[in-house]
């Protein structure tokens, strides 16, 4: 009777031990499910824990939304043959007398002058002819009026005008672009994805592509994309135009029980909570808890009202949203469920790692101890 009695105040004391111990700091990677739910707010904590459903999923379902404005797309293409400040004409004069022409010397009758640059008032000057008007005009309207000036003083003169394209139709590409520079605006580059190609394409993951037009104190921005997708966005381009090629800068962080605990860029313009488990290579399959799968955010109140079904919240709100994966719906949920910016992503530890750790320390503690009274006796 005293040895059960003995055995029995042994197992309660080690039971007692390992409660103790499980109490301690043994290591762990965060908070377990318990003490996330003592942050509620219905248990006094400054965090709404919400579990995620069909109707979470909806109200949350928030994403950059990126275009150009009318002002953009109203704009119509430039004429290939618009002459702009800066830009550098080709010209060419046949007179019709070979003795005594006008531009040219004896015994010439076709005078070129290859480099006429249109200055910042938009005029250009032309021997005999004098300051012409240029930018804004056309072509042909530039040669009409170097003929008419050029008439009343040799015969029934024949001008060609030619436009190449100088600092005044231009725009400038950076960043992640394949080739950065400054490019003429032409015939077969008048659009944006037309000068995109033109500059060799963008050097990063297309589907992280951000491009980014700036237009005097306007600018607008779109996914590359929904650039090729929506012909609507393929806006004309303007001289000056500055074009910016950005990488997408949003990142969301894993803790936990995951395959990897880091900061993780979105490898998409849409992000769902199952693929961002699946980006740091799921749960560990020894120790994760599929029921306790954490998304931690500050919601914008808007959205906070929305999915609490309240109205009285105002300013950022801590969130906590809850996914159980062994749920009937759950990985369905986790699939429809869109990760944002700034998120943390946390998974807990089963409870059974816990006392497994525990018993671990335990029986090495009393390995050693064992040991010791070995040395001790010999």
């Amino acid at each position: 009777m005293i040895g059960h009695t003995t055995r029995g105040a042994k197992a309660l004391a080690l039971l007692a031990i390992v409660a103790v111990t499980a109490s301690c700091g043994l290591p762990r990677p965060g908070p377990n499910k318990k003490e996330i739910f003592a942050g509620s707010v219905l248990r006094g904590g400054d965090a709404f824990i919400v579990s995620v459903n069909s109707r979470v999923t909806r109200a949350t379902a928030v994403m950059p939304s990126f275009g150009f404005t009318d002002a953009f797309q109203k704009a119509g293409k430039l004429g290939s043959d618009t002459i702009a400040a800066g830009d550098v004409l080709a010209v060419t004069v046949y007179e019709n007398v070979r003795d005594d022409p006008l531009l040219g010397n004896t015994g010439q009758r076709v005078s070129q002058l290859t480099e006429v640059q249109v200055d910042g008032q938009g005029f250009i000057f032309i021997p005999y002819a004098g300051r012409i008007k240029a930018a804004g005009n056309s072509v042909e309207a530039v040669r009409a009026s170097i003929t008419r000036k050029l008439d009343a003083q040799t015969p029934d003169p024949q001008v060609q005008v030619a436009r190449v394209a100088g600092d005044g139709s231009t725009v400038t590409i950076n960043g992640s672009v394949a080739t950065p520079g400054v490019f003429p605006i032409e015939q077969p580059t008048r659009t944006l994805a037309a000068m995109l190609a033109r500059a060799g394409g963008v050097a990063i993951e297309p589907a992280t592509a951000l491009v980014r037009v700036t237009r005097g104190g306007e600018t607008g921005k779109i996914w590359l994309k929904d650039l090729w997708a929506n012909p609507a966005m393929d806006i004309a381009l303007r001289p000056g135009d500055r074009i910016v090629i950005e990488e997408d800068e949003r990142k969301f962080t894993a803790l936990g029980a995951t395959g990897a605990q880091t900061v993780v860029p979105f490898a998409s313009e849409s992000l769902s909570a199952i693929e961002a488990l699946a980006t740091v290579g799921g749960l560990q399959t020894m120790a994760a808890d599929p029921t306790g799968v954490f998304v931690f955010r500050n919601e914008p109140a808007a959205i906070a009202n929305a999915v609490l079904g309240r109205s009285d919240l105002s300013g950022d709100q801590r969130v906590v949203y809850v996914l159980d994966l062994t749920a009937p719906t759950g990985m369905f949920e986790a699939r429809d469920f869109l990760i944002r910016d700034g998120d943390t992503v946390y998974v807990t530890e089963a409870p059974y790692v816990q006392w497994n750790k525990t018993l671990s320390v335990l029986t090495g503690s009393a390995g050693a101890a064992a040991s010791l009274n070995s040395a001790a006796g010999n």
